[in-house]
Formats: C-alpha cells, sequence, structure tokens
C-alpha cells in the first residue's frame, strides 16, 4: 500500500479547528519521531510548511506542553520531550484496558442489526486497503470503532479511549499493509464473537490490536535510532 498523497498543508487547510488539527499533526510527527527528543519545534517554520499561521501553531504548542510531549526552553522555544520505551507501552495499555471493557458492554447489548452494521464497516475498511488510501483506511478504522463503542452506551468511558487514542499516530498505521491485514481480520473474529457469544474471543481480539500496534510503533521508533544505548531488554507485552 502507498501512503496518502494529501499532504499535511492541504488537509489543514480543509478543517476549521486549526489549532487542533496542528496540534494533532505534530502530536502524530513526535510519536513517530519524525522530529526526535531535543529537537526544536520552531514556530515560523511550522506555519510555513502547514501554510497557516503562527497563531495556531502557538496554540498547539501550548497544548501538546500540557500535555507533557514538548517543553519550554526559556528564550529559546519549545522542544519535544523524551519518550520511553515504558510511555509507549503504557500509551497502548491504557487503550487497551478501556477497549477491553467497551468491547465487554457492546457484547451485552449488541444486536443482529448492529453486527450486520460492523460488517458493513469492516467491509469498508478492507476496500480502502485495497485501493491503498491511507486517507480513508484511516476514515474506516474511525469509522468502524466509532460505531462499535456507540452500542457500548459508555459516552464517558469512550471520550477517555477517543482522548487516550489522540497519541496514535493513525497515519503510520493506515499506510502499514499488514497492519491493514490484522485490523480487518481482528475485526472479523471480534464480530464473530459477538455473533457466537464469546466473550474470551471479544477481549483476545480486542487485545490484539493494542498489543499489534504497541510492537508496530516500538519496532519503528526503534528504526529511528531514538533509543540506540538504551537496553533492548524492554518491549511492549
Amino acid at each position: 500500500m502507498s501512503p496518502s498523497t494529501t499532504s499535511p498543508r492541504e488537509r489543514l487547510r480543509r478543517r476549521p479547528q486549526l489549532s487542533e488539527e496542528v496540534a494533532a499533526h505534530l502530536r502524530e510527527q513526535i510519536m513517530t519521531a519524525a522530529i526526535h527528543p531535543g529537537e526544536f519545534v520552531r514556530m515560523d517554520e511550522t506555519a510555513e510548511r502547514l501554510g497557516v499561521s503562527v497563531t495556531p501553531v502557538r496554540e498547539a504548542l501550548l497544548t501538546l506542553r500540557g500535555e507533557g510531549m514538548v517543553n519550554l526552553a526559556p528564550h529559546r522555544g519549545y522542544v519535544v520531550s523524551e519518550l520511553s520505551r515504558t510511555d509507549v507501552e503504557d500509551l497502548f495499555w491504557l487503550q487497551g484496558e478501556i477497549a477491553v471493557k467497551l468491547a465487554l458492554r457492546t457484547a451485552d447489548a449488541i444486536t443482529a442489526e448492529q453486527i450486520k452494521e460492523l460488517e458493513a464497516h469492516n467491509e469498508r475498511l478492507k476496500a480502502a486497503i485495497a485501493a491503498g488510501d491511507g486517507d480513508q483506511v484511516a476514515t474506516a478504522e474511525f469509522e468502524f470503532h466509532r460505531a462499535h463503542n456507540h452500542i457500548a452506551s459508555s459516552g464517558k468511558l469512550a471520550w477517555f479511549l477517543l482522548s487516550a487514542t489522540r497519541y496514535t499516530p493513525s497515519r503510520l498505521y493506515a499506510t502499514d499493509p499488514e497492519w491493514g491485514e490484522v485490523a480487518m481480520d481482528s475485526h472479523t473474529k471480534l464480530i464473530e464473537a459477538y455473533r457466537g457469544g464469546d466473550r474470551e474471543q471479544v477481549i483476545e481480539q480486542t487485545r490484539r490490536q493494542f498489543t499489534d500496534g504497541a510492537s508496530r510503533l516500538t519496532r519503528h521508533l526503534e528504526n529511528t535510532g531514538i533509543w540506540d544505548g538504551e537496553s533492548e531488554s524492554h518491549s511492549p507485552g
């Protein structure tokens, strides 16, 4: 699958909440080590690259500072914070725990009609993967999980999961055909588990995507060299 050809500048121009979109862009850059820990995020350069004014970039950096993703170096600007293996583990562990709780509530409530709806979303994901359209893959995956989590009728819990997944670099996965195959297969088996009332499989298939996601991101970050010199004995489990 080839990555989407839509540039960050083009995507940002299409959306109204610029500071949130800039924050999302920078968050993904940091989580994939496109910007390494210790590097400065220059407001003027970022604004020019994204085709926006400095104001939404400044607001985005304030948001990221509140999240601990960047630090303010007095008289020098914003610098990217450290990103450890444990940070990656913790992010996916948290997402997985919340997702399992939602999935079990979905298992208690799901109807035959809702199962068909999830199958339709999974078919859209399959088509996007086959087309090699990263934007559509990301959208289809999001829509599948939004429909899935809605069934659980646990709005606050779903909101916490959505907040946690902000740190998941969705485009890294959406342009990875192997990840797409795992996601699609996991969805298929999850749907079958709902149809058969198999709660153990519901848990297994829900955890599967988060375990896979953590492993893929860890391998990617290892390849960027940000952890060179550290012990490699600590890996996501």
